[in-house]
């Protein structure tokens, strides 16, 4: 299903060609556009470069506009390319249909724009550029670049880290543009000016989705927070931002961004494993799915202990060289040697002594991999004793560590561990996160300008790296809502999360045992959200309701909304219109709390919807009217629905589905005892 033509972008571009001279403006001052139209049109007997000209003829009159029309698209999708000055180009983009992008780009010796980044600005506010960091929007650390080419990165064959997960590689809309605001830095994070600054931006220049891969380690209330104050004025601005959870779980009430008028992304695990072998002397094999090895190690080699190689000349003894402490080894002793060491390790010791490759313990790795400046084995503590076994069996120890192979993984999609759960901390009867997507080894586009690993002697530098995250579901929940957004362009930023949670697809129990406070609605569904049937919508006026029932002052209100915004109608929370029904019980008593909710058919124009309710025992659902009948697309129905439980110490949980046969619009219903702060 293709995305209706709908709008026309203007990119500009630098501009080092000689122009052609013309007799009415200096060449100097014209710049060369990209003026995009989406599809070719239809109609075959339509001459594409003769529209273009028709275009042209409109702003720069009749006589120069095939001299200005620089290239013509007219093969795969409809656009064209044209030299004209800052007025014409304004004249351009007031046509009928024409929708100028207003960002600009802050382009540096070592960072410019182009057709795919159309935007880019950097904020630091305060102090000076950090030692590695760029002074541009160009991306030093990574992040960012795998961010930005999950949710919209082009199509790339063949692509891989050094071998490991190689396919093909395509971001969630490929067709999709970037706007870049730098806001975080590596020595001291993401400042609030700066987060508040990038949203000011991002807001005026008109972007249409906002995906946000960062968040505090604590969470903070509504009006402390940057993150949900920026994300406020952008919902205000019909434009919808997708935030990361947060990495601090399996902790209840872990999640860091949950306001409602964003969308809070959880992140699990895909279809795919990584596992790397140890291959002992005694041919016994090991593997672990913690390293990432792209190294290649043909031979068996000497397998040692840290603990018996201790760097005796600069005073260090077994005690400390076992940890492999900082120039606690002997080099002599280690080079080419396979070293063992108790305890974690990120593996920057071993390579400065020498050693050919590494073992190690298995912490807790929350799950998921990443890649170790030289062979490396993480096994967990049990297997670790057997290897230490084989090892203290033979005088002449050896080992090889194999380079890491993909293999398939059933079991997903399962949340992982470090992804932050909720209830939510602020307002404990609205479920956060709203929904999870894929965030566990992620192969994405990486930063060249430093090595994979950031350690000293590592000198590899990828193009592809596989990093784990809630940053990285995030820009995937982020390149859904831009492809709802291609359909839908009209559609608030509620319907669009409307549309992402209530198609999104139920969780297995078994393996996800904190159920919605892992995965809220369940896994994200992009293909089923374009098209959801019906939506719960909601604006600012309803989050204002919203916030002022929830007792905030007109103080603290006017912090968020910016405005002289009063609290003259209270709302209760119950009655915010969002696709989830949360009851949290105080003090072991029985709870009932009503819902209001509304409706909006987007489906088909006529059609009659029927509930489905599934509910825990000790959880009950009353839903009022049962059955809802749309006439036109558009119309709004509202429902209550009803739900009382009593305390439990387990999450009691449910589901209220709408059925016409065609659409299944699904929410969540949670019941659960809520701890006394």
């Amino acid at each position: 299903m293709a995305p209706p033509l709908s709008w026309i972008l203007l990119i500009t571009l630098a501009c080092s060609t000689v122009l052609v001279s013309s007799s009415h403006v200096p060449e100097d001052e014209r710049e060369v556009y990209i003026v995009y139209m989406g599809d070719l049109p239809k109609a075959g007997d339509i001459s594409i470069s003769s529209f273009h000209t028709n275009m042209l003829q409109e702003v720069v009159g009749s006589s120069d506009a095939s001299k200005y029309l620089v290239h013509s698209y007219k093969r795969s999708f409809n656009g064209f390319v044209a030299k004209l000055t800052k007025d014409e180009m304004r004249r351009l983009s007031g046509m009928k249909g024409v929708v100028k992008w207003k960002g600009t780009c802050q382009t540096s010796a070592n960072f410019t724009c182009n057709n795919k980044i159309i935007g880019a600005r950097y904020y630091h506010i305060g102090g000076s550029i950090p030692v590695g960091e760029f002074e541009s929007a160009r991306d030093a650390q990574g992040h960012g670049t795998h961010t930005a080419s999950t949710a919209t990165g082009g199509v790339v064959d063949d692509a891989s880290l050094f071998g490991i997960a190689s396919g093909t590689a395509r971001g969630g809309v490929p067709s999709a543009r970037i706007a870049v605001y730098k806001n975080c830095w590596a020595d001291n994070g993401c400042k609030s000016a700066d987060i508040l600054a990038a949203f000011d931006d991002a807001i005026v220049d008109g972007v249409d989705i906002i995906s946000l891969s960062l968040g505090a380690s604590l969470f903070t209330d509504y009006f402390e927070d940057p993150i949900a104050i920026g994300a406020f004025h952008s919902m205000k601005n019909g434009i919808l931002t997708s935030n990361s959870a947060g990495n601090f779980g399996p902790d209840p009430a872990s999640v860091t961004n949950f306001s409602p008028w964003s969308l809070s992304v959880a992140a699990s695990t895909i279809d795919r494993n990584f596992l790397t072998k140890l291959v002992l002397g005694d041919n016994h094999v090991y593997q672990d799915s913690f390293s990432l090895n792209t190294f290649e190690m043909k031979d068996m080699l000497p397998l040692i202990n840290a603990e018996d190689v201790p760097n005796k000349a600069g005073g260090f003894t077994g005690t400390e060289s076992r940890f492999c402490f900082e120039d606690s080894l002997d080099v002599s002793l280690v080079r080419g040697k396979i070293l063992y060491c108790e305890g974690f390790s990120n593996g920057w010791t071993a390579l400065a002594a020498g050693a050919a490759g590494l073992v190690i313990v298995d912490e807790g790795s929350s799950g998921s991999a990443f890649p170790f400046p030289l062979p490396t084995s993480c096994l967990d503590a049990s297997t670790i004793t057997k290897v230490l076994q084989y090892m203290n069996s033979t005088r002449k120890a050896t080992a090889k560590i194999e380079g890491t192979i993909a293999v398939e993984e059933d079991s997903a999609p399962i949340v992982v561990s470090f992804s932050a759960r909720g209830p939510n901390p602020v307002t404990t009867d609205i479920l956060s996160p709203d929904i999870t997507a894929p965030g566990v080894e992620i192969l994405a586009a990486w930063t060249e300008s430093k090595t994979l690993t950031d350690v000293p002697g590592d000198k590899r530098v990828a193009k592809y790296n596989i990093i784990s995250g809630t940053s990285m579901s995030c820009p995937h929940a982020a390149g859904a809502a831009a492809y709802v957004k291609s359909f839908h362009p009209t559609w608030s930023p509620a319907a669009i999360k409307s549309a992402l949670m209530t198609t999104a697809t139920p969780m297995n129990v078994k393996t996800n045992t904190d159920l919605e406070f892992a995965y809220g609605a369940g896994h994200l569904n992009p293909e089923k959200a374009a098209n959801p049937g019906l939506v719960y919508d909601a604006g600012a006026v309803d989050y204002i309701k919203f916030l002022c029932g929830q007792g905030y002052s007109t103080e603290n209100l006017q912090l968020i909304t910016g405005d002289n915004t009063t609290c003259t109608t209270n709302g209760t929370v119950w009655d915010l219109n969002i696709p989830s029904f949360t009851v949290s019980i105080r003090d072991g008593k029985t709870v009932t709390h009503t819902f209001a909710r509304t409706v909006t058919n987007v489906g088909s124009a006529v059609s009659t919807y029927n509930v489905k309710v599934t509910a825990s025992p000790g959880l009950t659902v009353r839903v009022e009217p049962i059955v809802l009948t749309f006439k036109s697309i558009g119309q709004k129905l509202t429902f209550t629905v009803t739900a009382t439980a009593a305390d439990n110490e387990r999450i009691l949980s449910g589901s209220l589905v709408w059925d016409d046969g065609v659409f299944q619009v699904r929410s969540p219903i949670v019941a659960y005892a809520s701890k006394p702060e």
